[in-house]
């Protein structure tokens, strides 16, 4: 069988991949029928006929933010309870602050107070084998492309389609950081093919996010202001009084996709999973889209 493989892939390179490709699609569903197929059907009954869903997840905390549009369309006839799994190991990370997870207890405790102020969020625990009704992490183990908008993750398992243009996150006005451009530039998802030197000609530009990452933008920005949010229910607060919010995919992205705040997503070319939804929010992959887009809200800001 290997060799007679190999001689097609040889003298037929066009038939090898498209057997490869049909025998690919073939392993999917058999996969599918064996691990998940049985799952969905229990979680859409589940759905249907409980009044109390408890949901796991195991971050990362941005993960865990985008799939709060599909639990605040459940609560609408249902109790949601949302456990977190603490320390579930990651692959491969990249200068991630949870380093070899997907979210450790600290960034759980930075992450838990703004899940407290979300009135649909009956509960938010750390996961210690409480019944669970609804995984909402599964899509990561199933035969599927990931490639894809990272806030409908939740409706892979669920089949709830919110209206991802309407707000989904409360917060209140900052007390000291308003109308101020806020940025947060992880190592992670960069673009490399967009610089932010031309921000340079303006002022009130404030960094959130960690101080090695401030850090590496101050070398083009060196009018670039750091503010160290206590934890993300601050940084809502900050990018609910901001004028303006440029993020590539991070924490603070789907942050002021919840609050709809004007907002310019720094699109990743090779891992284009975050998109925007709703008025005055764009994505950009090249310098005069970034450029123009920016200008054009803040426009908006001088009405």
């Amino acid at each position: 069988m290997f060799l007679k493989k190999l001689w097609l892939k040889l003298t037929n390179s066009n038939e090898f991949r498209a057997q490869k490709f049909l025998q690919i699609r073939e392993e999917a569903k058999i996969d599918f029928k064996k691990r998940f197929e049985n799952e969905i059907e229990l979680i859409h009954r589940k759905i249907k006929n409980q009044k109390k869903l408890n949901f796991l997840h195991s971050g990362h905390a941005a993960d865990i933010v985008n799939l709060l549009p599909v639990i605040k369309e459940l609560s609408l006839d249902h109790e949601c309870n949302l456990f977190i799994n603490i320390n579930k190991p990651l692959k491969f990370y990249y200068k991630h602050p949870a380093k070899g997870v997907f979210i450790n207890e600290k960034i759980f405790k930075i992450l838990k107070p703004l899940l407290d102020n979300q009135n649909y969020l009956n509960k938010v625990e750390v996961y210690k084998d409480q019944p669970i009704d609804i995984k909402l992490d599964m899509y990561r183990d199933m035969p599927i492309n990931q490639l894809f908008d990272n806030i409908t993750y939740a409706s892979i398992s669920t089949g709830i389609q919110p209206d991802y243009s309407q707000a989904f996150l409360n917060a209140d006005d900052h007390s000291t950081i308003n109308n101020k451009i806020i940025i947060q530039r992880t190592f992670r998802y960069r673009n490399d093919f967009i610089n932010y030197s031309f921000l340079n000609d303006h002022k009130d530009l404030f960094f959130i996010g960690t101080e090695e990452e401030f850090l590496d933008l101050k070398k083009e920005l060196k009018n670039l202001n750091f503010y160290d949010c206590k934890n993300f229910l601050d940084m809502a607060s900050v990018i609910k009084s901001s004028k303006l919010v440029i993020a590539n995919s991070s924490i603070a992205f789907p942050i002021a996709e919840g609050l709809k705040k004007p907002r310019l997503l720094e699109a990743c070319p090779y891992f284009p999973a975050a998109q925007p939804h709703g008025f005055n929010a764009y994505n950009f992959y090249f310098q005069p889209h970034f450029e123009s887009l920016f200008y054009k809200l803040i426009k908006l800001d001088s009405k």
